[in-house]
């Protein structure tokens, strides 16, 4: 076989612990003692010594809250070698925490460090409008955090101006925990047009921080209320 014609797919050398290979592909650069948690079916290849443990105790703690109601869709990754994961296609982003703190859409959440502190939060602000309340998974300290995004995301910085920012909620991927979070309702005729209900609902950020939004609004799978 001419491998010329598949040279430009191979892996690049390893710059960090996790990395894109390509725009749908995590790479993660596993070693001994610094174990990883990710969705659990998202490993597609890995090279070396690589083990998985399915529904680890740590998770099995939060099965009870966790927001998709269908258990704990993670598992705990050990060993030597690099990690490949994905999910379906989805565009996938790298966020390095320094002592900082992200609520993330559960269903967007790929992989993360394992001694990163984790757990499912209620989101602040917003019970009022939404009901039931919404819940995300938070996680917080110093190491990589992997989420996946349906298409292209935009990461806008909610600390340029005194403006608010506003996302559909069908729209978000996740967001620095430090953002003041409040709900937002209006209605106009024109949204009634099309897939609109009537009633246009908003989360508005504002604050120091960043928030990740993605190119689509498949509701089935977005924030999930409970009660």
């Amino acid at each position: 076989m001419d491998q010329q014609m598949i040279s430009g797919f191979a892996p690049a050398p390893v710059a960090a612990r996790m990395e894109n290979h390509g725009a749908s592909m995590l790479k993660v650069a596993m070693q001994s003692g610094q174990d990883l948690f990710a969705r659990t079916g998202s490993m597609v290849a890995y090279e070396g010594f690589v083990q998985y443990e399915p529904n680890p105790p740590a998770v099995r703690q939060m099965a009870s809250q966790w927001l998709t109601g269908e258990g704990a869709p993670l598992m705990r990754c050990s060993g030597d070698g690099l990690l490949y994961l994905a999910d379906y296609g989805a565009n996938v982003v790298c966020i390095n925490l320094n002592g900082d703190a992200l609520s993330v859409n559960g269903t967007n959440l790929l992989a993360f460090d394992a001694h990163l502190q984790w757990g499912v939060e209620r989101v602040k602000g917003i019970a009022k409008f939404a009901g039931q309340g919404l819940f995300n998974v938070g996680v917080s300290g110093t190491g990589w955090v992997a989420l996946t995004s349906r298409g292209n995301p935009i990461v806008v910085d909610c600390g340029r101006g005194e403006d608010e920012t506003y996302v559909d909620p069908d729209a978000l991927v996740a967001w620095s925990s430090g953002l003041k979070v409040k709900g937002k309702r209006s209605f106009k005729a024109s949204s009634l047009i099309g897939r609109g209900s009537g009633e246009a609902y908003q989360l508005g950020f504002s604050g120091q921080g960043f928030v990740v939004v993605q190119p689509s609004e498949d509701s089935t799978d977005r924030l999930r209320a409970r009660g």
